[in-house]
């Protein structure tokens, strides 16, 4: 009769990004020439209920081959962004029969996944710039809120100035600004027929307006940050401007792809003429995210004349995973 395998124990996890981790294990060293096999049980941690068909002669989740540890886990599932795991390993050795002989199965170790990385988000981007249309002008940027919340920054202890504010988990869950990154949000869309910013809003009736240059110029760094929709046909980047040197520049810095502000497919800022010139791209709604204190006394405000579109309203909007024009082939 073979001699039973020693259960995987000392299980390491590192090297984790958004869609693969590399996985260690100790084992005794007279089962590593015997060892043809692994099963690795991975479950997101919210599911706590082990699995029914686990048994110790049925492989559950992932096979593999036995190769030399570390071994790097990518591709067998959809692993999600930001999401947390739990691990469980067994090893096994194929008989002649074709059956499994298999050990027990190690502790549970738990970990989280992380952010898309720059490579991910350059993908995103590529995806977005097929779809943003044609350039068009615009002049100013545009805040829209309940008065109530005009009224309270312009108390004394606020200081008549708009303040940073964490930015929720809307649009792709793997995002690196989502619940990290503060700022002020502002849009520049405008209607095709007038060039002026819509009546409709679904924050609030009251809009506070800055001339483009207060927020975007030679001194601002461009980042891209998101492309996402909510089920709907209409697409969304998220970008973020960024005072060069800030320390919403410096967040930026390491994590998101950089534009060129005078020539990119979202947001340009150009000198014609002597002149600064300001164009958005017409076919995606763009949420600007100014990650520095707005100062309102540098723009104007008042109430619009629209309705309230509750529905186009992206707070905490979750992304349409199946979407086939704003998804990547790593974790949605």
């Amino acid at each position: 009769m073979e001699m039973l395998l020693s259960t995987p124990h000392s299980i390491e996890i590192n090297n984790i990004t958004c869609d693969s981790f590399r996985i260690s294990w100790a084992m005794e060293g007279s089962d590593l020439e015997r060892v043809t096999h692994y099963f690795i049980d991975l479950n997101k941690k919210e599911n706590k209920n082990s699995n029914k068909f686990k048994h110790r002669d049925v492989p559950t989740k992932l096979v593999a081959k036995a190769v030399p540890l570390p071994m790097t886990v990518r591709g067998h599932w959809f692993l999600s962004p930001r999401t947390e795991y739990s691990v469980a390993v067994q090893t096994a050795v194929k008989q002649s029969d074709g059956e499994y002989l298999v050990s027990g199965w190690s502790e549970t170790v738990e970990f989280c996944t992380g952010d898309y990385a720059k490579e991910h988000l350059a993908q995103l981007q590529e995806k977005a710039e097929q779809i943003a249309g044609r350039m068009l002008r615009f002049s100013v940027f545009y805040r829209n809120q309940h008065k109530e919340y005009f009224q309270h920054a312009s108390r004394t202890h606020c200081g008549n100035m708009l303040q940073p504010y964490l930015k929720d988990n809307s649009g792709s869950h793997g995002s690196p600004t989502s619940g990290m990154l503060h700022g002020v949000f502002f849009s520049c869309n405008t209607e095709f027929n007038t060039g002026q910013p819509p009546q409709d809003s679904p924050y609030g009736r009251w809009r506070f307006q800055i001339p483009a240059q207060r927020l975007f110029n030679p001194s601002t760094n461009l980042y891209f940050a998101d492309f996402y929709c909510m089920y709907t046909a209409y697409h969304y980047a998220i970008l973020v401007l960024a005072p060069k040197g800030s320390q919403g520049d410096r967040f930026c810095r390491d994590r998101l792809p950089l534009l060129d502000i005078a020539c990119n497919k979202f947001l340009t800022c150009s000198v014609e003429d002597g002149e600064l010139i300001f164009r958005h791209a017409q076919d995606l709604i763009l949420e600007l995210i100014y990650t520095e204190p707005v100062d309102l006394s540098l723009g104007t405000l008042g109430e619009i004349s629209g309705h309230q579109l509750m529905s186009l309203s992206t707070a905490d909007a979750k992304k349409d995973p199946s979407c086939k024009t704003c998804n990547i082939s790593v974790g949605r």
